[in-house]
């Protein structure tokens, strides 16, 4: 049986978890530089001291936050992977996964908060560092897998990794910048480049 928690530790996490909804909720309206943390503590009903008690500054909040929502898209695009590769070929499992990559840089929270707002609280090199953390591991991984089924030529270098990295990137970016009206049609179009880029990638081979 799994150690039960006490009430204190429970509440600890609540917490922490409710200024971290607070904080992606006012980050996301007001923008990071606009918003205090004594706005994130009223939002999330405790004191400064609470917030502090867990977090550093407001960049630590925000570090956290993106680890979070890193995280659980990490789990996501991978989740999505491992299903279709049951059943289909790396490549369109691996064309599916970047269809969800582009639906969740659409999403608000997602997307304004991971690529528009976290660059600039964290600056470009941490925020890469964040993003390295757990992108480099999938992408290497999807690549291999097709690289296996005979899709791309190998050797799958850490040059074209990086490169891969580099275009998902700009693609969060882009979608964070973009209306929301525009995004359905900028998601079309950047569909269309990736299944390009792996058409391109897969005569490389021939």
């Amino acid at each position: 049986m799994p150690p039960v928690r006490s009430r204190r530790a429970e509440y600890t996490e609540s917490t922490r978890d409710a200024v971290l909804d607070c904080a992606a909720t006012l980050f996301c309206e007001k923008g990071y530089g606009s918003t205090s943390l004594d706005e994130v503590a009223a939002a999330a009903r405790v004191t400064k001291g609470a917030i502090y008690h867990h977090f550093a500054n407001k960049a630590a909040v925000m570090t956290a936050l993106i680890d979070r929502l890193e995280r659980a898209g990490h789990d996501r695009l991978h989740a999505r992977f491992v299903e279709l590769s049951a059943t289909t070929d790396p490549a369109t499992a691996g064309l599916a996964v970047i269809d969800e990559f582009l639906l969740m840089c659409s999403d608000p929270v997602y997307g304004g908060l991971v690529f528009r707002e976290a660059p600039i609280a964290l600056g470009w090199q941490a925020w890469r560092a964040c993003e390295e953390e757990y992108a480099i591991v999938l992408i290497r991984n999807v690549l291999h897998e097709m690289e296996r089924a005979g899709t791309i030529p190998g050797p799958v270098t850490g040059t074209l990794v990086s490169m891969v990295f580099g275009m998902l990137g700009t693609t969060g970016q882009l979608l964070a910048e973009t209306a929301e009206s525009e995004r359905p049609r900028v998601r079309d179009e950047l569909r269309a480049t990736y299944v390009a880029f792996l058409a391109g990638l897969a005569l490389g081979g021939s």
